[in-house]
């Protein structure tokens, strides 16, 4: 069974950090690109981290940049989101999803991934 489960998720105070893990089971990861999005209450889901499957390399949306950090471990079969400086408007259900044919230039859209993990929420309030 081909499975994305994301965990590391919680209640932390403004400035705080949360390393968020996707950890996938039933395929490898190395020939998937993997992406962190996130849905707040009321709102669409917006892609905010991408990690290649070739050469690692990553980008970030504007909001997370400098605050986020995304990595993989091929031998784990797990992909991080390390986020430190939390802000109240990062509250969000935290996903990650995983893509075949996604490059970096494609990577903010939902539609180009193949599987989805089902999120883990992350809450910032003091």
């Amino acid at each position: 069974q081909l499975q994305l489960v994301e965990s590391g998720g919680g209640l932390v105070q403004p400035g705080g950090s949360l390393r968020l893990s996707c950890a996938a089971s039933g395929f490898t990861i190395d020939y998937y690109a993997i992406g962190w999005f996130r849905q707040a209450p009321g709102k669409g889901r917006e892609g905010i981290s991408c990690i290649s499957s070739s050469d690692a390399n990553t980008n970030y949306a504007t909001s997370v940049k400098g605050r986020f950090t995304i990595s993989r471990d091929n031998a784990k079969n797990t992909v991080y989101l390390q986020m430190n400086n939390l802000k109240p408007e990062d509250t969000a259900l935290y996903y990650c999803a995983a893509g075949s044919r996604v490059s970096l230039r494609t990577s903010r859209l939902p539609e180009n991934y193949d599987y989805w993990g089902q999120g883990t929420q992350v809450t910032v309030s003091s």
